[in-house]
């Protein structure tokens, strides 16, 4: 099959767009974000992201998707090689932190930054920001789940609140760590749910010291 090279080249056009934008969104918000902006950002014209998006509001909103596969594929995908239960608990939060811990994003934590910005901001923004949290929320409670299905957890665990518990310690480090000591935020978020798993883990010796 003949793949068109115009297509190729606009596909990576627009992911290299879009990647650019999630990274112009840490540091300006979506607000911030605009066509122009990211055409001088990439040496390209405007008129070529105009095909692609043709508002500020289809930027911003194709921005939050190309940040949802980010994390996807920086923290989501690499603690699937952990085993499921309190080892890929752990796994998943020990890669958001090394995903922010890369300062890949220049501004910090794309999803802390702008649901803070769009928090109290009704409208089509705002409400792809919440679905992508909820997914998330969604996806933390299932890996509890599976921990207390698996025995490595109480059956009797409020699932949503620890859930709730990881995502605090993720969202801490996130805003922390561009106020503070970054190394020392890291290790206490990593402390942090290293020491309450242990304690709800009827195996502890499951959760060793050092990386997971």
């Amino acid at each position: 099959m003949t793949v068109d090279g115009r297509l190729a080249r606009g596909e990576r056009t627009r992911n290299a767009a879009l990647d650019a934008a999630v990274a112009l969104a840490t540091q300006a918000g979506l607000d911030g974000l605009s066509l122009a902006q990211l055409a001088d950002t990439l040496g390209v014209s405007k008129s070529g992201l105009f095909a692609h998006w043709r508002s500020k509001e289809a930027l911003q909103l194709a921005a939050i998707d190309r940040a949802v596969t980010l994390w996807q594929e920086r923290i989501v995908t690499p603690a699937h090689l952990a085993p499921r239960g309190v080892r890929r608990l752990r796994a998943l939060h020990d890669a958001r932190l090394d995903f922010y811990a890369t300062r890949v994003l220049p501004g910090g934590c794309f999803f802390a930054n702008t649901q803070f910005e769009f928090n109290a901001r009704p409208g089509p923004v705002r409400d792809r920001l919440a679905e992508a949290h909820s997914q998330w929320t969604a996806y933390l409670e299932r890996l509890v789940q599976h921990a207390v299905d698996a025995g490595e957890l109480s059956a009797d665990l409020n699932v949503p609140q620890l859930a709730y518990e990881i995502d605090a310690l993720g969202m801490a480090a996130a805003m922390n760590s561009r106020l503070l000591d970054p190394g020392a935020t890291y290790r206490y978020a990593r402390a942090g749910l290293l020491d309450r798993l242990r304690a709800l883990c009827p195996r502890p010796t499951l959760l060793t010291e050092g990386p997971s």
